[in-house]
């Protein structure tokens, strides 16, 4: 199979958003037991294209293009080793691609490493998605979003929730009612345009520089949680923020928005005051004094990762703003994102 130059039989792409603004975040977890969360789809995409080519021989069948890593190699036969990239070699262990069967798997993301954005799950997702091609039948994005979820926490033996695959999955605005973990139900958010595009100029995200970095922040919290059970008053602080995002945005009301944002970052500092880091503290210092209506430390929380901002009526204003938060730190970045309609999208080339 294995060189570019020759030509592939087939051509499958896929994207998937990743995840800003997950109010109720912690609440979509094994240890909440049921959660409700409000999360939107945004880009930049993760981007999967497999080059599927005639089979040769069994040891060099598969190949992964890790292109923002710089890296290409095959995946042995031994597929369970998972030593170089585990997340992408699971899930091609899990969709159990014919063995007759070869392919070359590209994987890129302009999504900074690290960003607390669920860059991790919208890359499982699109990969799913585009394997989900090599093999009969057809997933649903449901089925695709449980699948990358069970490929993090049962293969790979990680703390996962589900709410970064269902965004990825499904795309938009979503309201999501965890009932019984990992069962979910996905409540798409329908706006009108006018909010829609509001919201889409409203928003910023800043990347503080450094990838996400809190395990032992986590375990910590995680331990407290489980023993304080489902009802722990710490997690319906954080659930309540979820439909009060919903029927803000229903309304129109960018100020009732900013509030739940707001305090579901108080609740994520009260789970533990540092999963909202000082550089977080910095940055909203400098978002405050540029009047904006309220700020989310976007997925678990911790040193590096970003925060989502939500700013006020004037776009010259919030130009000042990125510009600041970009001077107080040359780490310190504004990331480019618009609101994702469509969640995974797979297709063939013609």
């Amino acid at each position: 199979m294995t060189t570019k130059k020759t030509r592939p039989l087939r051509v499958i792409n896929s994207v998937a958003p990743i995840r800003i603004c997950d109010n109720g975040g912690w609440t979509d977890t094994w240890f909440a037991g049921y959660g409700r969360i409000f999360n939107i789809a945004v880009y930049p995409y993760a981007e999967v294209q497999i080059e599927v080519y005639p089979f040769r021989d069994q040891e060099n069948r598969i190949f992964i293009h890790a292109e923002n890593f710089g890296e290409r190699y095959a995946v042995g036969r031994d597929q369970k080793t998972w030593d170089r990239h585990p997340l992408l070699e699971a899930a091609i262990e899990y969709m159990k691609i014919p063995r007759d069967m070869a392919f070359e798997v590209t994987i890129f993301s302009e999504a900074p490493s690290g960003g607390s954005t669920g860059t991790s799950a919208a890359v499982t997702v699109a990969l799913i998605g585009a394997l989900d091609r090599l093999t009969p039948g057809r997933l649903a994005p449901h089925e695709v979003a449980l699948a990358a979820q069970r490929i993090e926490a049962e293969m790979l033996k990680q703390q996962c929730g589900i709410q970064d695959q269902l965004c990825s999955a499904y795309g938009g605005i979503n309201y999501i009612e965890m009932f019984n973990y990992p069962h979910a139900s996905v409540s798409s958010v329908i706006v009108p345009n006018s909010i829609w595009w509001e919201l889409e100029r409203r928003l910023v995200l800043i990347y503080l520089g450094k990838s996400h970095s809190s395990s032992q922040i986590h375990e910590m919290v995680i331990r407290e949680l489980e023993q304080a059970g489902p009802d722990s008053p710490k997690l319906e602080a954080l659930r309540q923020t979820a439909p009060r995002s919903r029927d803000a945005l229903y309304s129109g009301d960018f100020k009732a928005l900013g509030q739940a944002m707001i305090d579901n970052t108080k609740a994520q500092r009260r789970l533990h005051p540092k999963l909202v880091s000082a550089d977080v503290d910095k940055v909203i210092e400098v978002a405050k004094s540029h009047h904006v209506l309220g700020w989310k430390v976007n997925g678990a929380g911790g040193e590096g990762g970003s925060l989502t901002l939500l700013c006020g009526d004037q776009s010259c204003e919030k130009r000042s703003m990125i510009k600041a938060i970009e001077g107080v730190d040359p780490l310190f970045r504004n990331v480019p994102i618009y609101l994702s309609r469509q969640g995974l999208r797979v297709w063939e080339r013609p």
